[in-house]
């Protein structure tokens, strides 16, 4: 790839670091990614919601064979995290920071319009690249621009991932499942108060909580199959103000989460008899809120083929990760991918010269800057592949 190419992809992600807005805020980061992309040939740039942005690339080729057409997506909110990275473009916005990579995925996706959008004579179909909001927040920004119809007529839906463990140069491959589906939970127990030292006089909240909380793990051990068991934390637990007071009530919550639908529903069954049939065994009543959120992604496996071979032209094989297992973080391109045959990846960011590698959502997260040609090179591969013979 030209050096002034990715020196630009450097600097626009630079910018869009140095600048983060939160989901559904990305006013500044929209109308920067819509500047930038109306001053590429040939590209009809439109915003579908206040703070995403759409460029649509339609080839001049003629083909004797299907015109497809493909979409290419990239988020852009970043997170309500104080930034700790030792760079030189740290965030300029007090408390929020791109901790995720979605930076990064929008720099990569704006050198590739930029580089295909000067190729419209080679292509033929319809390219559609996609600057997401919200993909933090639930319900999250794909499910409003598929409702936009975004999708209509799309043939395949591609997207890349930052990985920050795996090293520059590589990416990684799966077909099937991706990421999993999550549903938080909020357990709020009601029992009966009273001093400490009586607690015949009590029904304890606490103690039929912390009840709960160990027989949860039951139906991963005992309830499903070990294939498919999901992932159920307690990530809260809260309950009383005095060390000489039995509370009235005590609240936990925490999160499930499934690689298929069936798991997905009884995972939820399974945890409210267990918080019944606990609270009804005490004499103590209960409530549950549910916090439904993305559904799994699921990479169609003919997509993910074209992925795969375009990985090995531009990384060669000995840098094509085939992962086995699904990972239990979750991503809003579900809702993609829920449509349309789609192919998302992990793309490798680390490298010794940055230093420890830290996970996503950290405030020290960084990333190798020239791990991020791969990423262009990626996108632009799949266009010539699918919309370039």
């Amino acid at each position: 790839m030209e050096k002034a190419i990715m020196n630009q992809v450097i600097s626009w992600r630079r910018h869009i670091h140095e600048n983060p807005e939160l989901s559904y805020q990305e006013h500044n980061t929209s109308d920067y990614i819509y500047k930038l992309l109306s001053t590429f040939p040939g590209l009809e740039v439109t915003k579908p919601t206040e703070t995403s942005v759409l460029a649509v690339l339609r080839g001049s080729k003629k083909a004797d064979q299907k015109n497809y057409t493909i979409a290419f997506r990239a988020d852009i909110d970043a997170l309500p995290i104080q930034e700790e990275a030792d760079v030189d473009f740290k965030s300029i916005n007090p408390g929020v920071m791109h901790a995720c990579g979605h930076d990064a995925h929008a720099a990569m996706l704006l050198g590739a319009a930029k580089i295909l959008s000067e190729k419209r004579e080679e292509i033929f179909g319809e390219i559609r690249f996609i600057f997401q909001h919200a993909e933090e927040s639930y319900p999250g920004g794909a499910s409003e621009l598929v409702k936009s119809g975004i999708m209509e007529g799309v043939d395949y839906v591609f997207a890349l991932h930052v990985s920050p463990y795996e090293r520059k140069g590589t990416i990684c491959i799966k077909d099937g499942v991706f990421c999993a589906a999550a549903d938080d939970f909020e357990i709020k127990i009601i029992g009966q108060g009273g001093h400490a030292s009586t607690p015949e006089l009590t029904i304890d909240p606490l103690i039929i909580a912390a009840e709960i909380t160990t027989n949860l793990q039951h139906i991963i051990s005992r309830k499903l199959s070990a294939l498919k068991a999901p992932v159920i934390s307690v990530t809260t637990f809260h309950a009383g103000s005095a060390l000489n007071v039995i509370p009235e009530y005590a609240e936990l919550g925490g999160t499930i989460r499934s690689l298929d639908g069936d798991t997905r529903v009884k995972s939820r069954e399974y945890l409210e008899k267990i918080v019944k049939g606990i609270t009804d065994a005490h004499g103590a009543s209960y409530e549950i809120n549910w916090l439904l959120g993305y559904p799994a992604v699921v990479n169609n496996k003919t997509v993910v083929d074209i992925s795969r071979e375009i990985v090995e032209e531009i990384c060669g094989k000995a840098n094509l990760i085939n992962v086995e297992h699904p990972m239990f973080g979750t991503e809003d391109f579900s809702a993609y991918s829920e449509i349309v045959p789609a192919s998302m990846q992990f793309i490798g960011v680390h490298s010794d010269e940055i230093g420890k590698a830290y996970p996503l959502h950290h405030p020290k997260f960084k990333i190798d800057e020239s791990a991020l040609q791969y990423g262009v090179e990626y996108f632009v591969g799949v266009a010539k592949k699918v919309c370039g013979h």
